[in-house]
């Protein structure tokens, strides 16, 4: 009898030590031990760019800007004396955007960072926005000449800018100069503007709507499947791809970041649901305040630059101040959709009653606040992936 129960201690004991092994090999493989660093996230820690690098050093900039769903759907041709911005016609999210909304307002993101970044190293920028009728994809055109070098906090918070996915300090109000502030930033930016919910009465109404849009898209087949495509849950595939929404950027605390991603991984319906209850509890629940960028015709791809021009302007300010941002883009993309189907309008008139002005439409709302915690930056692809040869 004795030695059978140390042959089974014994045993078991090996089974713990296996285990435990196994646990430690999928911790190591699914980059527990290496969050927010490996290739994918190299881009970052480039920074800061070198003024005698040229136009590649914009470039620089503009691929650390936000994009929808993290898709980056820009290229550049960079010349002697001025740089192209062109949308990546296949890098879109079907139908989450299917009037390519988004990924118009992604190119804006690109372009505020490579002027901020153009002011900062000490180039005189001039845009021209969509310059070639024949070419649809050409979103603006930049020429640079030499100009005095201006030190910029926008500059500075560029490579500390990521959406921030988790819990927000409910017990810290945010300034009445936060908004006054940021309702400043639009500047010369005539054809967009904010649109603030921060009430208690606007956000009581603002944020079960996030939510119901939240579960029409995972009621509508196709809008989830697509949004899933650009899920990295994978961390070779994340390494790979370096792009996407990935668990290191999903605002979880790190102690929850690292229990989730040793776990199997979950099917679609699961992160469907694991996505509408963080919007519940925590993007709606914990948001100091809603906004939403307007532009007079949202349609309009030049507004739609501008839109996104304006979200990386805010987002840089707010970085700068320690402020967390994150986009909400759920009601616009089911409002889109009903227009790409012929589908009732119900998010379309709730957007239309939130903005609450006939000769403003929405573009994007989102939600800010002080966060609890940082997060971990999203992947970036490289720049060799992202230029294109001029013509």
């Amino acid at each position: 009898m004795n030695r059978t129960r140390r042959a089974l201690l014994l045993g078991g004991g090996g089974i713990v030590v296996a285990a435990a092994g196994g646990l430690a090999w999928r911790a190591s493989d699914q980059g527990v031990f290496s969050m927010g660093r490996g290739p994918a996230y190299e881009a970052w820690s480039a920074w800061p760019p070198k003024r005698d690098a040229g136009g590649l050093s914009l470039v620089q900039a503009a691929i650390l800007a936000a994009s929808p769903h993290n898709t980056q759907p820009w290229l550049f041709r960079v010349h002697d004396a001025s740089i192209e911005l062109a949308v990546d016609p296949e890098r879109n999210i079907g139908t989450i955007d299917p009037l390519r909304r988004e990924q118009w307002m992604g190119l804006g993101c690109a372009l505020e960072n490579m002027l901020v970044a153009a002011t900062a190293l000490g180039w005189k920028a001039e845009v021209t926005l969509t310059p070639d009728a024949g070419d649809p994809t050409l979103a603006a055109r930049i020429a640079l000449s030499d100009g005095a070098a201006k030190p910029s906090e926008l500059f500075d918070a560029i490579p500390r800018r990521h959406t921030h996915r988790g819990p927000y300090d409910t017990g810290r109000a945010l300034e009445d100069s936060v908004f006054s502030d940021m309702d400043k930033l639009v500047g010369d930016l005539t054809d967009v503007a904010i649109r603030w919910l921060r009430t208690p009465a606007d956000k009581a109404r603002t944020g079960p709507q996030i939510v119901a849009a939240t579960e029409a898209i995972i009621a509508d087949h196709e809008q989830s499947a697509d949004s899933a495509r650009w899920f990295r849950m994978d961390w070779a595939s994340l390494q790979k791809h370096r792009d996407g929404v990935t668990l290191d950027a999903a605002g979880l605390k790190p102690w929850l970041l690292a229990t989730v991603k040793v776990l199997p991984t979950m099917s679609q319906a699961q992160n469907d649901a694991a996505w509408l209850d963080a919007t519940r509890k925590v993007h709606v629940d914990t948001a100091s305040a809603f906004g939403i960028i307007v532009a007079r015709d949202s349609r309009n791809p030049v507004q739609r630059v501008d839109g996104g021009r304006l979200w990386q302007r805010i987002h840089l300010w707010a970085s700068a101040r320690g402020l967390a941002m994150q986009p909400l883009n759920q009601m616009p993309e089911r409002s889109d959709r009903e227009t790409t189907t012929s589908a009732e309008p119900r998010f379309t008139s709730v957007l239309a009653e939130l903005v609450g002005d006939p000769s403003w439409k929405a573009l994007m709302p989102f939600r800010l606040g002080y966060p609890e915690y940082p997060v971990l930056p999203s992947p970036r692809r490289p720049l060799e992936s992202v230029l294109v040869a001029p013509a």
